[in-house]
């Protein structure tokens, strides 16, 4: 009977290359938070940068309604293009590193944002703009009292799906070394440990961005909970 050799210092879940490794969790927890740290970044500047752009985009269409199909149609028509496309398009004119991809996905995101106000705005009954200008508010006035606040649960919705996108779409970001999680799950496909942790965080902050959001659309609709 040939004897049982005992396990060497390299027999281990990261040298057998296991999908569930505790080695690595321990050895690249600073990795891991580094990653996590840059998505969420990219994420949260890219939809801001988005919104930013969105809001006077969607307050126009809305303004000049013969606008509205060239502007809801051309975010529309971006959205389209695949990202590794529209990195490399814009490459020559943002050059190579977080700024390309952080305009990426905040064109991206105006597809869903520019919708999403508008949808909110045209959702406010016209009996209530009415009892506004009774009242003696202004457009200006009606706007931000009014109709801004009953479109809240149509923009929030919207903001929401925005987020949850950027979460997705900024892995594609490691092709330009700046996709947070992403550059480790592209940097070794064949690292199973790796690999997985990087998408379970990505799930994980998805998940969690949308309850966050959630949250706070109960906080600014506090008549919708009745």
């Amino acid at each position: 009977m040939v004897p049982l050799l005992a396990p060497t210092s390299l027999d281990n879940c990261l040298t057998r290359n296991d999908w569930i490794c505790g080695l690595y969790y321990s050895t690249r927890a600073g990795d891991l938070q580094t990653a996590l740290v840059q998505h969420i970044g990219i994420v949260l500047a890219s939809v801001s940068l988005g919104l930013v752009v969105a809001i006077p985009l969607a307050l126009v269409a809305r303004r000049y309604r013969r606008l509205e199909g060239i502007i809801v149609g051309t975010t529309t028509a971006i959205y389209t293009i695949p990202s590794l496309a529209l990195f490399s398009l814009m490459v020559p004119f943002t050059g190579l590193g977080h700024r390309t991809v952080l305009i990426g996905l905040g064109l991206y995101s105006l597809t869903i944002l520019v919708r999403a106000v508008l949808d909110g705005l045209d959702a406010v009954p016209d009996e209530v703009r009415e009892s506004a200008l009774g009242m003696g508010y202004n457009p200006r006035t009606m706007l931000l009292r009014v109709e801004v606040p009953l479109a809240v649960p149509a923009f929030m919705s919207g903001l929401r799906v925005a987020m949850v996108s950027a979460v997705a779409l900024t892995t594609v970001g490691s092709i330009l070394d700046y996709g947070g999680l992403g550059n480790l799950i592209l940097e070794d496909p064949t690292f199973k440990a790796q690999v997985l942790a990087g998408s379970v965080l990505c799930v994980a902050l998805a998940v969690s961005l949308d309850i966050v959001l959630v949250v706070i659309q109960r906080l600014l609709t506090p008549w919708t909970r009745a």
